[in-house]
């Protein structure tokens, strides 16, 4: 990573991001940019970061999971932090899967029922 400086609107914009949001993120500690006045800046680790951010919440870590995660690695260190992320990991993907199956259900009988109105058209 390079030691360029991102302001407040380009985060935004490079991540896709309301200014909303990423007020938010900093309110709950998860970003900690450098203030300048009223200006922020956003060093390579806190782009880091927000990828990671934005990743959990993709794979559907609440924001208060990936903080406590982010945590581990400032109090422990990185084995531990990866040892978190293995269990969260395998936690998410058992409920991923559960709802996988649940979905799967749910459109074999939505499917049943259509065919069975179909018919009686």
């Amino acid at each position: 990573m390079t030691d360029t400086r991102l302001s407040f609107k380009e985060m935004c914009t490079k991540f896709d991001v309301t200014p909303r949001t990423l007020r938010y993120y900093e309110y709950i500690e998860l970003l900690e940019p450098t203030k300048e006045g009223r200006a922020r800046w956003y060093g390579p680790r806190e782009v880091a970061r927000m990828t990671l951010i934005l990743r959990g919440r993709r794979f559907g870590f609440s924001l208060e999971e990936i903080r406590q995660w982010l945590l581990i690695y400032r109090q422990k260190g990185n084995k531990p932090q990866l040892q978190a992320w293995l269990e969260l990991a395998d936690r998410q993907l058992a409920e991923l899967d559960r709802q996988r199956s649940e979905l799967d259900t749910t459109i074999a009988d939505l499917r049943a029922l259509r065919d069975t109105a179909a018919k009686e058209i």
